[in-house]
């Protein structure tokens, strides 16, 4: 009972702070000793690494997305229309 608190406990304490590992953000650094710790429990608990290989590869996936394809004007002017009719209507 007591190993599993604690390995409760100490995931609860990973969870927190893999995302900060991952992404290395030098706002939110971790200290050396975190990152042994958390290493550590990453080598012996297979859901904490689990959630790390999930983050690494949603990271992974948002890198790759350009997301730059931009609105097709042709839609903006639908839009526009569509408004102009409502409008049109409103003031009838």
């Amino acid at each position: 009972m007591t190993g599993t608190l604690r390995q409760m406990l100490t995931c609860k304490w990973s969870a927190r702070r893999i995302q900060r590992y991952l992404d290395a953000d030098p706002a939110a650094r971790l200290t050396p000793g975190e990152i042994s710790r958390l290493e550590g429990h990453l080598a012996t608990c297979e859901k904490c690494t689990q959630v790390a290989t999930e983050h690494r590869a949603l990271h992974r996936a948002l890198s790759l997305w350009s997301g730059g394809t931009g609105v097709d004007p042709r839609s903006v002017d639908r839009v526009r229309h569509f408004l102009s009719t409502i409008n049109d209507e409103d003031t009838a």
